[in-house]
């Protein structure tokens, strides 16, 4: 997998799976239940446990500060994170990257460099899309600035058509995520179904990576939502170079629940279609 700034994901045979480490409500959202030490403790737990059941490398998320600001976090979240993030840094020997919901790129950028991640998610890095959190659009020329400003060498992988989105306008998914490779400048893109842990249609990521071939661009398209165990050979097989996964290696398969070393050992297991059924 090569891009112009280094995800740290590069494998020799295998494509990457990447972990979800989601994390409770924090300060300042309507969930948060007072115990910074016990997130912190969480999300900790399930990185060492992603890790240990051999992901390539591991996403932190605020996923649990419902309901999200669109695209500016308060300075106290971002605060927040970074402490978070730079402890689960501080754990893992896998690449760390960082998710600021719904759509602060720059927060995740800062937090990122701060903590000499890898990686940042963005939601939506070009074009617009209508959210429960109103209209979003890209800022794919504020990102990209702020990275050289920062002098950080932090890939920026961006969600094409994201999910609890729908796309402004009737632009296919292949032409965007060329797009965002082209014009936005993203190090590669993701493609996902419509929720949290829905399936991505295969037929997404066959458009999307025959485009990419077809128009020679060199970037990865990994899968973001929906990926199990039973189906992570389908989704390489259809063309993915890397999967983001969550909600299938949570204990009973449920998404705020912590991680399972089982789940996450028997999805890397079935990275490989001929390792048997799991």
């Amino acid at each position: 997998m090569v891009s112009s700034h280094g995800v740290g994901l590069t494998l020799a045979d295998d494509p990457p799976i990447v972990g979800m480490v989601h994390l409770p409500p924090l300060p300042g959202a309507p969930g948060f239940d007072g115990d910074r030490e016990a997130i912190r403790e969480r999300a900790l737990e399930d990185a060492r446990r992603l890790e240990a059941g051999g992901v390539d490398a591991v996403l932190v998320e605020n996923f649990g500060d419902a309901p999200f600001y669109p695209e500016d976090v308060p300075k106290h979240t971002v605060a927040e994170l970074t402490a978070v993030a730079s402890a689960v840094s501080d754990a893992v020997d896998v690449p760390v990257g960082v998710n600021v919901l719904r759509n602060d790129v720059a927060a995740a950028l800062s937090v990122a460099a701060a903590v000499d991640a890898g990686f940042v998610r963005a939601n939506v890095h070009v074009g617009t899309a209508a959210t429960d959190q109103g209209v979003v659009d890209g800022r794919a020329h504020e990102t990209i600035r702020l990275r050289e400003r920062l002098e950080a060498d932090l890939a920026v992988l961006a969600d094409v058509h994201v999910k609890h989105a729908t796309p402004v306008g009737d632009q296919p998914v292949e032409r965007a995520a060329l797009e965002s490779v082209e014009r936005g400048l993203s190090d590669g893109v993701i493609v996902s179904g419509t929720g949290t842990g829905e399936a991505t249609a295969l037929e997404t990521v066959e458009r999307v990576s025959e485009a990419f071939d077809t128009n020679g661009i060199d970037a990865p398209v990994f899968v973001g939502s929906g990926v199990t165990a039973e189906t992570v050979g389908d989704v390489f097989e259809a063309g993915a170079d890397g999967v983001i996964v969550g909600t299938a290696l949570k204990e009973g398969g449920e998404t705020t629940n912590p991680v399972s070393i089982e789940r996450v050992e028997g999805v890397v297991a079935a990275r490989d279609p001929g390792a048997g059924d799991y």
